[in-house]
């Protein structure tokens, strides 16, 4: 099985890394001093403080990666227009591609362009950190597990492969409640850590953090529950929580993403929760303010003070 890896972001380089022991894999990604430093360099994964070496084949150019069998997505939820690019030239008639990205939402924007039949949801726990051109961080080993929907073969050998690299994996039928899961500690955390520029664990340890996040979680677990999903714990506010404690030293993607410049991925995480609010009716006054506020940071990139 030949699996391509589009996006080759914090999670793309370290799951690049890891499935590199086992599979025939090609890494796409747009940025071309990345893909330069990995194909000269190596891609370098540094685990608990010690920095490890991969051989990894890295293009920018799609037309360069050959076909794949089966495309992992890890790009951010505004550049699905250019990942869809990628799978349309990467994927043949029976390939499928699976979604690990944040947020909600990603999967049916991919499968209104590659068909319903052709596109798997999957949600990581795995942590990473981008540290610079061809150099990652694994901050986390969690659980992936892949919706055994459009094909349960091919998640199943995703799972094994995952497996075989030293990296625990699953497959689920109830991957949107998982999904869900997983989105609602994003909403807790991601744009708070962005906001405050803290670590995870800060949102524990500070009792006005704390309390945002309390409320941004009880309305997303309001939403969830208005949609019928049925969460994976019994406390969202507490599995949130616990969350951030054990992970305090990492730092959010959409932190990240702010420390960078980069665009964030709100729209898919808290702006979710406030689209499905206000089509369910259910009110989500502190997502909407944190969704205005990270909007305003991304769009004042270029006159932030130093």
């Amino acid at each position: 099985m030949r699996v391509a890896i589009i996006g080759a972001g914090a999670m793309g380089g370290v799951l690049s890394y890891y499935l590199s022991a086992e599979a025939d894999l090609v890494l796409v990604d747009g940025w071309a001093e990345h893909v330069a430093a990995i194909n000269t360099d190596g891609l370098r994964c540094e685990i608990d403080g010690v920095e490890h070496i991969r051989l990894v084949c890295a293009v920018t150019d799609p037309a360069d990666a050959g076909y794949a069998d089966v495309a992992i997505i890890l790009v951010k939820a505004h550049q699905n227009p250019w990942a869809i690019g990628v799978a349309h030239s990467l994927l043949g008639p029976d390939a499928l591609a699976y979604t690990l990205q944040n947020g909600v939402g990603n999967r049916e924007a991919l499968a209104a362009s590659l068909g319903d039949s052709r596109v798997g949801q999957g949600v990581t726990s795995l942590g990473g950190t981008l540290l610079g051109p061809g150099r990652v961080r694994h901050a986390g080993l969690g659980p992936t597990v892949f919706g055994s929907v459009p094909s349960r073969p091919t998640a199943e050998a995703l799972a094994d492969l995952f497996r075989r690299c030293g990296l625990p994996a699953d497959v689920r039928d109830d991957i949107d409640a998982l999904l869900w899961g997983k989105l609602l500690v994003n909403v807790g955390i991601n744009a708070l850590t962005a906001l405050l520029r803290v670590p995870n664990g800060a949102l524990a340890d500070l009792p006005h953090a704390c309390d945002l996040l309390a409320q941004a979680v009880s309305e997303a677990a309001a939403v969830a529950a208005a949609r019928g999903v049925h969460l994976p714990y019994a406390d969202p506010v507490a599995h949130v929580l616990d969350v951030a404690r054990a992970t305090a030293a990492n730092r959010s993607s959409m932190l990240q993403d702010v420390l960078r410049g980069g665009i964030t991925e709100i729209a898919s995480i808290n702006g979710a929760i406030v689209r499905e609010g206000t089509r369910l009716g259910v009110p989500t006054p502190i997502n909407t303010i944190l969704l205005s506020l990270i909007e305003t940071l991304d769009a004042s990139v270029d006159r932030r003070v130093a």
